[in-house]
């Protein structure tokens, strides 16, 4: 099924001429807040969530509960135009969808499931953009056609809007190297897209403001700017029970398989416990599907016979199914060079699991003092305390657990309080 974008093939154009109407200026807590959930319904034949698609939904879902009368939905179609105003209703008949789905993630599909997405794609097709009656908050929270500048604009002037946006991070401006061929190129203009037109910017660090600070020509000042550390809660889509678990200490990683990840440092060590250990060797399990620029890490997994048995590639797994495997895990290790914010490393430790991790900003910012930390380019070191915390008595993994009693989870309630408290400053602001 081929979804038509709102207005096509004309959408563009017709937005560009249109000028919203001359309101009176908001009070605290009164403009309208258009929620942008394109990420989501471009991403509704997936099976499996990304980080960034939680985020979306958890906004959709928490803005629904603070703000259901000043809240509507927008979407732009994945083909490029705008896609328009969109049936609260059946947003909320496709987060429940989404959220149900998300849990069962590799479950036999018997055609049902994609019908069920054609289903709810045709009730989710775009009304026009009614005209204002009082300011309005158009609210990004992926970077989902970020990086068509024309076309945000474009959006903007249709609704007569002011742009807040969420910057996950600037990993491909900061560190090139890392990330898709031409990774760099599309996140200039996604940056480009938030200096021209964000009246507001969500940090989900402190460490990715920092990072974004160089790259805005027009700079922060004048922006309503919050940092909100994405909450650790979201029991509707997490919880399981009964799931198989492997029969010896493991290690979990979480992470899209891709170079700054560093999985290649994993799977050195873990030759060297199979080599030191035999089959007493503690197994790693790697949750996440394969990404972009891998071939060598690729390779190993796939012809490297010593690691067989001992490092098992799961794949993307059902939420169920992932949270499981952490909470029976060892520790959750997170070796990665670079990160915006580090969202496993937190759900690990609010489920009372021990984490390993890279010595970085961002890490240290949302951890505080529980894990233990390294350097990701110190494999003896990572060896060392794989080797302490896969052992039934474990001093080193004691002393974690201890310190994370003293360790405070972030909560979805205080994210959003910083959100709603943004949101009206820019009301304030505005008048």
């Amino acid at each position: 099924m081929v979804l038509r974008p709102f207005n096509a093939p004309g959408a563009r154009l017709a937005l560009k001429s249109k000028r919203p109407a001359t309101l009176p200026a908001a009070q605290a807590g009164e403009s309208e807040v258009i929620l942008d959930v394109s990420r989501l319904l471009s991403r509704a034949f997936h099976p499996s969530p990304t980080g960034i698609d939680r985020v979306e939904y958890v906004y959709a879902r928490e803005l629904l509960e603070r703000m259901p009368d000043r809240l509507s939905f927008a979407a732009v179609h994945p083909a490029g135009g705008y896609y328009g105003r969109l049936s609260t209703a059946a947003v909320r008949q496709f987060l429940a969808f989404t959220a149900a789905k998300w849990r069962n993630a590799g479950v036999e599909d018997d055609g049902e499931g994609r019908a069920a997405v054609i289903r709810h794609m045709f009730a989710t097709r775009p009304r026009p953009v009614p005209r204002p009656t009082r300011p309005r908050i158009y609210l990004q929270v992926s970077p989902h056609h970020l990086d068509d500048h024309d076309q945000v604009g474009a959006i903007l002037r249709a609704e007569g809007a002011r742009l807040v946006t969420l910057v996950h991070d600037v990993i491909p401006l900061s560190h090139p190297e890392f990330a898709r061929p031409q990774g760099a190129t599309e996140h200039r203009k996604r940056v480009r897209t938030i200096d021209s037109f964000a009246a507001g910017i969500i940090g989900n660090s402190q460490a990715t403001i920092d990072a974004l600070a160089p790259h805005m020509v027009r700079g922060m000042e004048g922006r309503v700017v919050r940092v909100a550390h994405f909450g650790a809660d979201a029991p509707d889509i997490f919880g399981a029970k009964g799931e198989e678990l492997p029969d010896r200490p493991y290690f979990v990683y979480i992470s899209t398989i891709e170079p700054r990840k560093n999985h290649l440092l994993l799977l050195n060590v873990w030759r060297r416990l199979i080599e030191q250990h035999g089959d007493a060797a503690p197994m790693l399990v790697l949750i996440g599907r394969r990404g972009w620029e891998n071939e060598n890490v690729i390779d190993i997994l796939e012809r490297g016979e010593a690691l067989r048995g001992h490092v098992i590639e799961a794949g993307e797994v059902s939420d169920n199914r992932m949270h499981a495997l952490m909470a029976g895990a060892r520790a959750m290790l997170m070796p990665s060079f670079v990160e915006g914010f580090g969202m496993p490393v937190v759900e690990a430790l609010a489920a009372g699991v021990p984490v390993i991790c890279s010595d970085i900003s961002a890490h240290r910012e949302v951890g505080g003092d529980a894990p233990d930390y390294l350097d990701p380019l110190d494999g003896l070191g990572w060896l060392r305390a794989v080797s302490a915390y896969a052992q039934a008595v474990s001093p080193e993994r004691d002393a974690q657990l201890e310190r994370l009693q003293e360790w405070r989870a972030p909560t979805w309630r205080l994210y959003f309080d910083i959100v709603e408290e943004l949101l009206e400053q820019l009301d304030l602001s505005a008048g």
